[in-house]
């Protein structure tokens, strides 16, 4: 298991030399010419995966379409700096619960975006978030339960240039805000769940490493959210541990079932070691 956890962590972290490396494996495993522009095709992407997943997974067995986890993203993104993807969960076809869940852009530079950890008893079903994504490609959300099974649903996205594209907000700006945080909170829904919905954006560049500054068109160092944790009263709910492909300003939605009145405790650690917090009421309206 820390083998596992190793792994994955290196293939998110955004050094030049990894990213040297899956790039020059990209290229050799499709037969491009490497020119960063090719669109790529799904027995392209696929075969990037099957390259992939034993780094990320050893020679765990993976089940595909299970109907535990499910992922859903446009078809053709409109802007692939921003691509939105919901994932989820279908607790009666896990019974032991899941542990967590990582998503993968098999194309990308750093292909594993990140891994959300569940709290045990948070009744996580849905989580959605926005990705940058380099090329057209498949991305996977892999879930893995407390028993360690592994199960996979994937969808393919056409979409190119998202790690490379222009920020959106001017540097400056980007700094003086950074690390700001809003909640939004959904009133649980009239249902057997009554699962309550919490939407947390936070303000932060999140640089890839691979956008260049349009003044001297040197690129700007990656700078992103690295680690996310969100608890009720102490209780986990839901942590991240993510990489270059989640998009600028990060954007979390998700469902879960609260434990009393307590507060809801957000904190965020970016890879310059910046440490933001903040915390809400459960009642507050939020925006």
């Amino acid at each position: 298991m820390q083998d596992h956890a190793y792994r994955s962590r290196q293939l998110a972290l955004p050094l030049a030399a990894i990213f040297a490396a899956i790039i020059l494996s990209v290229g050799t495993l499709l037969g491009s010419s490497g020119t960063a522009n090719a669109q790529q095709t799904t027995a392209s992407s696929d075969r990037v995966w099957q390259d992939l997943k034993g780094d990320v997974f050893g020679d765990r067995a993976i089940l595909v379409d299970s109907g535990v986890v499910r992922i859903e993203a446009p078809k053709r993104a409109q802007d692939a700096a921003i691509v939105p993807v919901d994932i989820y969960i279908d607790p009666a076809k896990a019974p032991d619960g899941i542990k967590s869940v990582t998503l993968i852009i098999d194309v990308n530079p750093a292909p594993v975006a990140a891994t959300f950890q569940i709290g045990k008893d948070a009744g996580v079903t849905h989580l959605s978030t926005r990705v940058r994504v380099n090329d057209y490609s498949y991305l996977r959300a892999i879930a893995e339960t407390q028993g360690g099974e592994l199960h996979m649903a994937q969808t393919f996205v056409k979409a190119s240039g998202g790690c490379s594209a222009p920020a959106v907000k001017n540097q400056d700006e980007a700094k003086a805000t950074m690390g700001q945080m809003k909640l939004r909170q959904f009133p649980p829904q009239e249902t057997m769940t009554k699962a309550q919905e919490l939407q947390l954006m936070i303000r932060h560049p999140n640089n890839s490493g691979l956008q260049r500054n349009p003044l001297t068109q040197y690129f700007i160092p990656a700078h992103f959210v690295q680690k996310l944790s969100i608890s009720q009263a102490d209780r986990p709910i839901l942590s991240m541990e993510g990489g270059i492909s989640i998009s600028e300003d990060p954007n979390f939605r998700f469902d879960f079932k609260a434990h009393g009145d307590g507060e809801i405790q957000v904190e965020a650690i970016d890879t310059d070691g910046k440490v933001f917090r903040n915390q809400w009421p459960l009642e507050a309206t939020g925006l």
